[in-house]
Order: C-alpha cells, then structure tokens, then sequence
C-alpha cells in the first residue's frame, strides 16, 4: 500500500476530506522521523515500535576495483511489531 493508497483508504473509512488525512500523515512522519533522529524510540501500543537499531562496523569488497573497504558502524531506524500486530498478521497468513 502506498502513502496514497493509505490516505485515500483513512479517508474513506472516516469521511475526513483526503487533504486533511494527508496533513495528518504527513505530520505523523514528520514527528516519528524527528524523534528517531533525536535518539527517541516511538512506542504505538498494539502497533510495535519504531526504534534505532546500531550496525557494527564491518569489511566490504569493492568489486569494480577488487579491494576491501572498511564501512563504518552507523545506526539505521527500524520498527519492531507488538505482538498484537504479529498474531494479526500470523492469523491472516494462515
């Protein structure tokens, strides 16, 4: 689904015009994208959690020029589902 799709989808399920929902997501983003930029996990109970996550630094080939390169450690956002969520998915699936 993508960010239109999910819009258009919110819009119709609560009558709200498509402009103010993708206000909304847009804000929604905006705050999530901030807070894991400040170091702060977001918890949407019954969701999951979007959270940072530290990479290890490690060894990589080049292969164009056939050598190692070291890439180092960095930190790369993630979301871990609540188990709500995971049981819901699970149950669908089955």
């Amino acid at each position: 689904m993508t960010k239109a799709e999910l819009v258009g989808e919110i819009s119709r399920k609560t009558g709200l015009e498509k402009k103010q929902v993708m206000d909304t997501v847009e804000t929604l983003m905006d705050v999530v994208s901030n807070s894991l930029s400040a170091g702060e996990p977001v918890y949407l109970r019954g969701f999951g959690s979007f959270i940072i996550k530290q990479r290890a630094a490690k060894t990589a080939r080049n292969i164009t020029k056939n050598t190692t390169i070291q890439l180092p450690a960095r930190k790369v956002p993630a979301f871990k589902p609540s188990k709500t969520l995971s049981v819901k998915v699970d149950k669908k699936n089955a």
